[in-house]
């Protein structure tokens, strides 16, 4: 099955309620929320998300306590998300302030950065954050969202996939907020697609190497197309190849 058949699934489904969404996502959201967190913390066990999901508990976990609480945050971020997903409101840098609270509330360690931001609240100072690039200098972030947002506004119609790609990848290399930017930026491109109404994807923690050299062309050569073909072979492992067999 080809990304454009994975689309036209998606829409021929016809989401109109909040309980058609969670009807269809909820066995997404627990691998999304498993594979976001495991891009950067290895403790992350399926078992605890789907846990967490579906029971609000866990059994026998020994890890940092910090993993759990991220894994909740990623629960109630999707639940604060839903009705802003059917109502389609457009991305705004509340929104992507909300997003941010939600997915770091009680787990922003500001000590690697020594700039006492809290959740929600950009970065006040300037840091490496890919090989060619220190991410937007602080005092220029709130501009630099507002004409990230004013581009995904114009071409959003064009090729929806694309701009979405667009956000996640110039998001990511503003990066505004000290701490959970990876996740915000997967975040928001998913609910980018799916008020388009295109599917959301899961980028599989096992291909994390290819992510990464996909982010590399855009950091070095402003190509964004590797990373939007990768995108498109996660989709189609999203919704087809993987069928949610490892619930």
């Amino acid at each position: 099955m080809a990304y454009k058949d994975i689309l036209q699934n998606w829409q021929d489904l016809r989401i109109q309620t909040e309980t058609d969404l969670d009807k269809k996502l909820h066995d997404f959201s627990i691998l999304f929320a498993y594979n976001s967190g495991k891009m950067k913390n290895k403790e992350f066990q399926l078992v605890d998300t789907k846990g967490i999901f579906e029971n609000g508990k866990v059994h026998s976990f020994s890890g940092d306590v910090r993993t759990l609480f991220e894994q909740q945050n990623q629960k109630d971020c999707y639940s604060i998300l839903k009705s802003k997903i059917i109502e389609k409101e457009p991305l705004s840098i509340d929104l992507m302030k909300l997003i941010h609270f939600e997915l770091t509330k009680g787990t922003y360690d500001e000590r690697p950065f020594l700039d006492n931001r809290r959740a929600s609240e950009f970065k006040i100072y300037d840091y490496i954050v890919c090989r060619n690039e220190v991410g937007s200098v602080a005092d220029n972030v709130g501009d630099e969202l507002t004409e990230l947002l004013n581009d995904v506004h114009v071409y959003c119609k064009k090729d929806v996939l694309k701009v979405a790609v667009y956000l996640h990848l110039v998001f990511l290399q503003i990066h505004p907020f000290t701490d959970g930017n990876g996740r915000v930026g997967r975040m928001l491109m998913n609910y980018f697609l799916m008020i388009n109404d295109h599917p959301p994807i899961i980028i599989y923690e096992e291909d994390q190497l290819e992510f990464y050299k996909a982010l590399e062309c855009f950091d070095i050569n402003e190509d964004i197309d590797p990373m939007v073909e990768f995108l498109k072979k996660e989709c189609v492992k999203t919704w087809f190849e993987y069928e949610f067999s490892t619930i």
